[in-house]
């Protein structure tokens, strides 16, 4: 293993196989943002040339500003994604914990069950999920997004989250046991600090897709008052004309908080991913 490791030629082979994925991952993005800095001529004439004295326009933040009401999509996108995570690391945090902790009939196969979670899409569902919304009167709300979200990320939390769980010493659980703590205390106070780095990786991995979707929006809440940012970006997308610069500075302002909270939590996820692969 360690020859391996020292050995250049693996090194420079890893270390290209990263550089190239990072920068096929990264490409989009960046032409998204040059791109939005330009007029639409520039945009089609040169697509991947940085912004001149002469392309450099910001007229597709200015069309944003005024034509979309941008500040109300945001906070709609920003109210859904942190509640949906907020619920999912609670939720799947809880459940992971009772799996993980107490032996009773039926654990294995509810652990199983919602391993299925992962594997089966909840598009599947989609009319179901609309008619048991319309029922609820939940259509045009927030909450309906809030509500599938939380169902769509719990699988992966709970799957996640067990795993971590299963290796917090019972030492320690029976030690605050023994001093008269709560099993709520031992959960939020004993175990959840510990597994902090996989609550980070659950709560990167949900809040991407949660952020950009646009299939749920389009259907639950495609009211002006609940639009999310994805879905109030079609509004530039026309079947005839397309305002190019507006859709372009529209996205590279939706990118712009997805970047922030991934700096922000980049640490713990790392952390979260390499957790057990060294001994």
């Amino acid at each position: 293993m360690n020859k391996a490791r020292q050995n250049p030629l693996n090194s420079f082979a890893a270390h290209a196989a990263l550089i190239t994925w990072t920068v096929i991952a990264l490409f989009p993005v960046v032409v998204i943002l040059i791109n939005s800095f330009k007029t639409r001529k520039a945009i089609f004439r040169e697509p991947l040339a940085l912004p001149s004295s002469d392309s450099f326009s910001t007229i597709g933040y200015e069309t944003v500003m005024k034509q979309g009401d941008f500040f109300l999509y945001f906070q709609n996108s920003f109210i859904v994604t942190v509640a949906s995570l907020f619920f999912i690391l609670l939720f799947g945090a809880m459940a992971a914990f009772a799996l993980a902790e107490y032996r009773f009939r039926g654990s294995t196969l509810m652990g199983l069950y919602l391993a299925l979670g992962i594997m089966i899409p909840i598009r599947i569902g989609t009319v179901a999920i609309l008619e048991l919304m319309v029922q609820a009167g939940l259509v045009n709300t927030l909450w309906a997004l809030i509500l599938v979200y939380t169902a769509q990320g719990l699988p992966l939390a709970v799957f996640i989250l067990s795993e971590f769980m299963r290796q917090v010493s019972d030492d320690l659980k029976n030690a605050g046991r023994i001093d008269g703590m709560s099993e709520y205390a031992i959960f939020f106070k004993l175990v959840l600090p510990l597994v902090r780095p996989a609550m980070a990786t659950v709560a990167v991995f949900n809040m991407i897709p949660i952020w950009n979707d646009l299939w749920f929006p389009l259907i639950l809440a495609p009211g002006e008052e609940t639009k999310t940012l994805t879905l109030g970006s079609q509004v530039f997308i026309g079947q005839f004309v397309t305002d190019w610069n507006a859709v372009l500075s529209a996205l590279s302002l939706a990118i712009l908080p997805v970047l922030v909270l991934y700096v922000i939590f980049s640490r713990q996820l790392i952390r979260g991913i390499t957790s057990g692969a060294v001994k």
